[in-house]
């Protein structure tokens, strides 16, 4: 019987193969997808010093910015790089009563929780072992397959996740996409790059019509912090 073992020749050329085929598809993502992370999540509290307290002192998270004035703030924490956290606080907003993370509801509903990634599963032990000390509610750890987490809550009833990937998360799904669905929606859906001609072209803005409009927020930094070029185009600031 024949060796049906493959040559070492076989073996390189599939190799390459394959990380041609990724690269191809690095760059066709790079090429229709240019967001860098969550710039931030806002989220609204009527107790500001809790919320530091929480997301500062007890998770270790740097306030960044703070900003406002009795009856109106926002504060932001760093999650990690470019990705940050952030808090109304508007008096008459009421802390929500503790739901399960993912757990369907009824009537009109937009968000369920907020999940934070960390590198090593050790982590998840070590902000579990804070949550216990500080009395808030933990779960143990969950083994969802590619990662796994532990489910809490912050001081506003907020549901937070905790997660770990179990495999190089973003390696695994850029090779093998992966879509399980008991019930199906239509196969368009189920395609893991953007489907050219869904929505209608968009024309370029005009560099005149490229208007920088001045915000909250905008007196605390200087002037020249908003360089033109560092936007990326070439529009004139109309502060």
């Amino acid at each position: 019987m024949a060796d049906q073992t493959p040559c070492k020749h076989v073996v390189l050329l599939n190799h390459f193969s394959l990380k041609k085929e990724l690269e191809t598809r690095k760059e066709k993502r790079l090429k229709m997808n240019y967001f860098t992370g969550i710039h931030h999540t806002a989220f609204a509290t009527n107790n500001i010093e809790k919320t530091v307290h929480f997301w500062r002192d007890l998770l270790g998270m740097r306030l960044v910015y703070a900003y406002g004035r009795t009856g109106y703030r926002q504060y932001f924490f760093e999650v990690s790089g470019n990705n940050r956290i952030s808090f109304f606080e508007w008096p008459e907003v009421s802390k929500v009563d503790y739901r399960r993370h993912g757990d369907p509801v009824k009537g009109p509903f937009i968000f369920d929780h907020i999940a934070i990634g960390v590198e090593k599963v050790d982590q998840l032990w070590e902000i579990m072992a804070r949550l216990d000390a500080a009395d808030f509610p933990v779960s143990d750890v969950i083994d969802h397959g590619c990662f796994f987490s532990i489910y809490s809550y912050d001081p506003n009833g907020i549901p937070i996740e905790f997660s770990c990937d179990s495999v190089n998360m973003n390696t695994c799904l850029e090779q093998n996409p992966v879509m399980k669905d008991d019930a199906p929606h239509p196969k368009e859906l189920e395609a893991s790059f953007p489907r050219p001609g869904v929505w209608p072209k968009p024309e370029k803005i005009p560099e005149e019509d490229r208007i920088l409009v001045p915000g909250e927020g905008r007196e605390h930094f200087p002037k020249n912090s908003f360089e033109i070029e560092e936007l990326g185009h070439s529009c004139i600031d109309q502060s």
